[in-house]
């Protein structure tokens, strides 16, 4: 099985990747999570965008979708995987599609996930970080004042810059205008599986399962 899941910051994708990758048997693969792999395995595309961070620039798209490309033809994806985070534009849809073109598996489905900026500022700027465990965790999950529910830590609850209500709507601009066109892109080619993630994390599994051809 072989799954993009696709919609804006904080809509709960990494979320629903997790819980699919583990349903499923395939890799989560988080274009955050592989691009630090890259970096610390030192291969000759992860010391290019280590080089190009750490001069303060943005990684580009061709060593992004080098990296990309590594991960998908690696033998633990045998089983399949979900794409999590990539692609961002409507060209990085179309490099993506020459990738999957030289895979033994060239079936994918695309799992929208929607919601309502209000409801997504909301359930952002309502969590906090754990600079102990390094958790994301929602304020309504915190039973004692300033203890992490996760390690059980005191006074290591942060809020992140990147969880202001301004800052949020700033992202969610940006990714309705240079993400979003990627979902029509894919509409015009396949069916696109929709899902309202304001609901419960579980209910919007079950909704993404009963979908899932």
């Amino acid at each position: 099985m072989q799954l993009i899941i696709f919609g804006p910051p904080g809509v709960g994708k990494g979320t629903q990747a997790s819980l699919l990758s583990k349903k499923f048997n395939i890799v989560h693969v988080s274009t955050g999570d592989i691009l630090r792999d890259a970096v610390e395995r030192k291969t000759e595309l992860g010391l290019k965008a280590k080089a190009i961070m750490e001069s303060g620039g943005l990684v580009s798209s061709d060593i992004m979708a080098g990296i990309v490309n590594e991960v998908l033809h690696s033998e633990k994806l045998k089983n399949g995987f979900i794409l999590d985070g990539y692609p961002r534009t409507v060209n990085q849809a179309k490099t993506l599609d020459g990738i999957l073109e030289t895979l033994p598996d060239t079936t994918i489905q695309i799992i929208s996930l929607t919601a309502q900026d209000s409801i997504i500022i909301d359930r952002l700027s309502n969590r906090r970080l754990c600079i102990n465990c390094n958790k994301i965790i929602s304020l309504h999950s915190i039973v004692n004042d300033d203890e992490c529910p996760e390690c059980g830590s005191k006074g290591t609850l942060t809020k992140r810059k990147d969880d202001a209500p301004e800052v949020i709507q700033q992202r969610l601009d940006v990714y309705k205008e240079k993400t979003f066109p990627v979902l029509s892109y894919y509409e015009n080619r396949m069916d696109v599986i929709s899902v309202d993630a304001a609901k419960k994390i579980e209910e919007v599994t079950q909704d993404i399962l009963a979908k899932l051809k």
